[in-house]
């Protein structure tokens, strides 16, 4: 099978060296020439087999994608299939489906998790749209999931997997925070002489440990005390769209909620629990970090 995939960054360029790792024959547009192997969206289009083709699209969510996915509307025939793989809003899912579907394309949306190390482990994949559509992209998602039974969902109808992968975001928040907030504790108290063994020591037979856990253990040994790192966390916008669909529905969430707050006041005042959940980001996601400078 062969596909098209726009957005060679951190997690798309991952992406492209799993696919073709596993036989799935990719063409890649970024709009940085050097790791691009199109000159254009035209130029990928046209180099694809004929319908039905495939795009994937994993470029930053908002005016990039809907740019996008307007090009590609004028670009596609009927029949075709575009999957967009970034962290967008469901409802902006919602919107670009019935554009696309007004020229017979069809649409789906994939909620990715995995970050930057997706290509080594596998991306967890949510899916939205017709059935038939994932039966078609089945092929890919099989090469980009991880090895085994699990990491894959077809979540139901156009929006439900980048609104399952909003609710995953939602609660990793929670997670980071909870652990920050444990971390934090620890570095407080004079009892505790390591740290950093103790939250080691909590990775194997405990009920908490995880794959956070292990990249906090990770991050601490790369910087020691943090000391070198920002106690400042950005938000992708998946923990507001989360707790607003949490309001809409009437559901608590107070973790969450909560969680994403701590993330606001972290642009306000240093936190060793904000060091720790800006650590975790990158050593997950890649996200950059802000040096913390020296008094």
């Amino acid at each position: 099978m062969r596909i098209g995939l726009i957005g060679l960054g951190k997690m798309g360029g991952n992406m492209r060296e799993r696919l073709r790792e596993r036989g799935v024959e990719v063409t890649g547009y970024d709009r940085d020439a050097s790791v691009s192997d199109v000159a254009s969206l035209a130029d990928l289009v046209a180099a694809l087999p004929e319908s039905p083709k495939v795009v994937w699209v994993m470029v930053p969510a908002g005016a990039p994608t809907r740019a996008t996915v307007e090009e590609l509307a004028e670009l596609l025939s009927p029949g075709d299939i575009v999957i967009e793989g970034g962290n967008s809003r469901w409802t902006d899912d919602i919107a670009h489906a019935a554009l696309l579907a007004e020229k017979g394309v069809g649409y789906l949306d994939c909620g990715v998790s995995g970050g930057v190390w997706g290509r080594q482990n596998g991306y967890a994949l949510m899916v939205g749209g017709a059935a038939e559509l994932v039966e078609s992209a089945r092929p890919v998602f099989d090469a980009l999931r991880p090895d085994g039974d699990a990491g894959f969902v077809h979540a139901g109808q156009v929006g439900a997997g980048h609104f399952s992968k909003m609710v995953h975001n939602g609660i990793e928040y929670a997670m980071m925070q909870a652990y920050a907030e444990g971390y934090e504790l620890l570095e407080k108290t004079e009892l505790v002489e390591d740290v950093p063994a103790v939250l080691d020591s909590w990775r194997e037979g405990t009920v908490v440990r995880s794959w956070l856990l292990d990249l906090l253990v990770k991050a601490l040994d790369e910087h020691p005390g943090l000391t070198d790192i920002r106690g400042y966390a950005e938000d992708s916008g998946e923990g507001r769209w989360t707790v607003e669909a949490a309001i809409e529905h009437a559901v608590p969430t107070p973790a969450i909620a909560a969680s994403l707050f701590a993330r606001f006041s972290s642009r306000q005042d240093e936190s060793p629990a904000m060091q720790a959940i800006a650590a975790m980001r990158q050593q997950f996601g890649g996200h950059a970090v802000q040096q913390s400078t020296p008094d």
